[in-house]
């Protein structure tokens, strides 16, 4: 996070969406290069999270939590079912539909996968502060809405 005075200057004045972004492809980079250490990507991560509810999810549902198109979310199911991560099963409610499922070996590496994501944002934190980090959160709640 070195440099913030000179992303601050950067960002002033720019419209929001193109700050937004800016923050958005910095803090993903960022954590993309810690999670990789684990052999795991940006989009695993966030795709073994939402399974971490329990629940079976179906596919298109899951290319939307996990903001993926279907083909690229495919290939993420197919590379964590080779590994063991995750398994798919016929829906119990709709016997034409496959849910995905979280694996024993998955929630495993979820929570160290949660171990290095928090260990970035306390970095983010330490960098902007932490108070400031959740007035950010605060604000982009409202425009989740």
């Amino acid at each position: 996070m070195n440099g913030g005075v000179a992303v601050a200057a950067r960002t002033v004045g720019r419209p929001l969406v193109d700050a937004l972004t800016f923050a958005q492809r910095r803090l993903g980079r960022g954590l993309a290069s810690a999670l990789s250490d684990e052999g795991a990507t940006v989009d695993q991560w966030r795709l073994l999270r939402v399974l971490g509810d329990g629940q079976g999810h179906p596919m298109g549902e899951l290319a939307t939590l996990v903001h993926v198109p279907h083909a690229t979310l495919t290939r993420i199911v197919d590379g964590l079912v080779d590994s063991a991560l995750v398994y798919r099963r016929q829906s119990v409610a709709d016997r034409r539909r496959v849910d995905v499922f979280l694996s024993t070996r998955g929630r495993t590496r979820l929570r160290r996968l949660e171990a290095i994501v928090a260990a970035h944002e306390d970095a983010v934190a330490e960098a902007v502060g932490r108070d400031r980090l959740d007035a950010l959160r605060a604000a982009l709640a409202v425009l989740d809405d």
